[in-house]
């Protein structure tokens, strides 16, 4: 039989709701004044996030996983308000939502709150999603509220061993989690499936040991909480926030407990002790918006060439 997998992976009407998505994404910053940039692929350090694997080459380069540690070395030399659409690479992630090549869409705002920032995520997401929903309707709630109303825990108050006799079984594991590893798949096997349809939902105010690159502050009961949002849609998540974290030594505190053996990005910790400007910024999936905008039950439906093909 003849070999088929030079064939795309998605048909004509997919490519082409994508270059509609692309521009609309360009005109929408355009005329919000809004830098594009484009960073290297390739770095000399990867990620430290131990839950994201990376890709290195044979030369010891990394291929990114986000555009994020770049532009932000751009906002410490003082590139005000810049946005920035690229493929970005992650090992292991293959599957009905998930591609090991994929599409994001990243943009930082200096001097804007969180509160500001998921103004304008949401007014993004309409216009992308105008042709198919008019007008979409909008939550926003706490991370502790949502794992009340929909775990019954509350995650400021229960100890580790409460959240981890939730019970939530996951098929073909033996789970031997965290507190922070048994939160995540609370949120994603409890939270995220009833939250409201055909709704943006933004849960805010994670945990205060989930910041990553986020600021930590407190909630109006005191409770230390990272300054960081998600945004959900019809159980997906489709964006990441973060009131930015500007401290150089807190970041390199967290990026050594979190390396495991992995090399430290010391030109973004050198910018950032250079200054960092005050900034929100946020990272948005863009395959799996194309996803939800053609109804399209594997992220291969989108893409030209999917992991296989490629």
């Amino acid at each position: 039989m003849p070999d088929t997998r030079w064939q795309p992976s998605c048909d004509r009407a997919a490519l082409a709701a994508r270059s509609a998505f692309y521009r609309t994404i360009r005109e929408f910053f355009y005329a919000r004044d809004v830098l594009e940039v484009d960073t290297p692929l390739l770095g000399n350090a990867p990620v430290s996030d131990p839950n994201i694997e990376p890709m290195q080459t044979r030369e010891g380069r990394w291929l990114h996983t986000s555009p994020e540690y770049a532009m932000k070395r751009l906002l410490c030399a003082g590139s005000g308000d810049i946005w920035q659409l690229c493929k970005v690479f992650r090992a292991g992630e293959a599957g009905r939502r998930h591609n090991p090549e994929f599409s994001m869409l990243e943009w930082y705002r200096v001097s804007w709150s969180l509160d500001r920032l998921m103004d304008e995520v949401r007014d993004l997401v309409r216009a992308l999603f105008q042709t198919r929903w008019a007008e979409l309707p909008e939550v926003r709630m706490s991370y502790a509220s949502a794992l009340k109303q929909f775990a019954g825990i509350d995650v400021h108050k229960a100890s580790d061993d409460d959240i981890a006799a939730v019970g939530i079984s996951v098929a073909g594991q033996d789970l031997q989690l965290g507190r922070d590893g048994w939160l995540d798949i609370i949120m994603s096997h409890r939270v995220e499936p009833a939250l409201s349809e055909e709704t943006l939902v933004f849960i805010y105010d994670f945990p205060a040991s989930q910041a990553a690159l986020a600021k930590v502050s407190c909630d109006a009961d005191g409770n230390p909480v990272a300054e960081r949002f998600e945004l959900f849609f019809n159980g997906t998540e489709l964006a990441n926030g973060y009131h930015e974290l500007t401290d150089a030594e807190e970041q390199r505190r967290r990026f050594e407990k979190e390396a495991d053996g992995r090399p430290l990005d010391e030109q973004l910790l050198s910018a950032i002790e250079q200054g960092l400007p005050e900034c929100s910024g946020v990272a948005m999936g863009v395959d799996r918006l194309l996803m939800h905008l053609l109804q399209a039950e594997h992220i291969s439906d989108v893409l030209s060439f999917d992991w296989p093909r490629a």
